[in-house]
């Protein structure tokens, strides 16, 4: 990607800002209540994954007991993955760090990186996190934690060796937007919940398989006919959760670069971290695909503006920085 110069971004804030661009408040607002409705349909579709279980479990009892059953498997699927999520968030940052290979890193070793973050954390009235740096020369960053008070910010090596103090103010802003926002809260639980569904839609697989050949007490006409269906339903169920986890981190990249530059008041810091990183075809060794979604762009795969938008954990960093440039004052 070409990398704007300066006057070029402010020309093209005057030329094309003025009848598209983007308010502050409604972009923060859409992208809040965006998110929300699509963690709701998240839970609802584990539910409904429980429910369905429970039908292929009671298919074998008396027939007068498949409701009941069916709602109860709704009910253990929303009581088990509160239990998960509440697990989960137990360990915060400090897992994520671990998983990432990040390393803890001091004020006297990092200067500026202290320093950098010590600003955001003033600008956005939050307590300073833990800062870690993972030793690679891929350009890329991440926040974990359950909580502003246990929030965890790492950069990589080679961020910090390519950018300049303003853009590195950019993606530090960008992630201390995260920890503020509680994005790495929500995007916790909807990893753990896309987790769940995915183990329920093998189980479903495996016992609808089962009966299918023949193995339950209605193996003829009706029964074979919605034991196919419980199987259609597993494979079609981990992909409609992927696609809600896809959409709920786009929501979430978005809302992050807004307000990135709501702490900073500078666009240009974040466009020019994005456009470098963006440029950059150096890629982190072995990361976890279960964190992959936390960092500002995609450690595994990068997302151009052909991606199917279905499947993409983060947007085109076209598309990001085409919004940053449309914000309005």
């Amino acid at each position: 990607m070409a990398r704007l110069s300066v006057p070029e971004v402010r020309a093209s804030r005057s030329t094309d800002a003025a009848p598209g661009s983007t308010d502050f408040a409604a972009a923060i607002a859409a992208n809040k209540r965006n998110t929300f409705w699509l963690c709701v349909l998240l839970t609802l579709l584990g539910m409904a994954f429980g429910g369905a279980v429970g039908f292929a479990v009671g298919y074998y009892g008396p027939p007068e007991a498949i409701v009941t059953v069916v709602i109860l498997g709704a009910i253990v699927m929303l009581v088990i993955s509160m239990i998960a999520i509440s697990v989960a968030l137990s360990f915060g940052g400090s897992v994520v760090s671990r998983i990432a290979g990040a390393t803890d890193v001091s004020a006297e070793a990092e200067p500026q990186l202290h320093n950098v973050v010590e600003e955001m954390c003033i600008a956005a009235g939050l307590p300073k996190p833990r800062i870690v740096v993972i030793e690679t020369p891929a350009l890329n960053a991440f926040a974990a934690g359950r909580s502003p008070e246990k929030a965890v910010v790492g950069v990589t090596r080679g961020l910090l060796e390519t950018m300049n103090r303003d853009e590195l103010q950019g993606v530090i802003a960008h992630e201390m937007s995260h920890v503020g926002n509680r994005d790495t809260l929500y995007m916790t639980a909807v990893a753990v919940l896309v987790g769940l569904i995915v183990l329920l839609c093998d189980v479903m697989r495996r016992f609808g398989y089962h009966a299918a050949r023949g193995g339950g007490r209605r193996s003829t006409g009706s029964g074979s006919l919605a034991m196919i269906i419980v199987l259609v339903v597993s494979i079609v169920a981990p992909l409609a959760a992927m696609a809600l986890r896809m959409a709920v981190s786009r929501q979430r990249e978005y809302l992050a670069d807004a307000t990135s530059v709501k702490l900073t008041r500078n666009p240009l810091g974040l466009i020019a971290a994005l456009e470098k990183i963006g440029a950059s075809t150096t890629r982190m060794e072995s990361p976890n695909r279960a964190i992959q979604h936390l960092f500002i762009d995609n450690p595994i795969q990068r997302f151009g503006e052909q991606a199917s938008a279905l499947m993409a954990t983060h947007p085109p960093i076209e598309k990001r920085v085409a919004r940053l440039l449309n914000l309005g004052a």
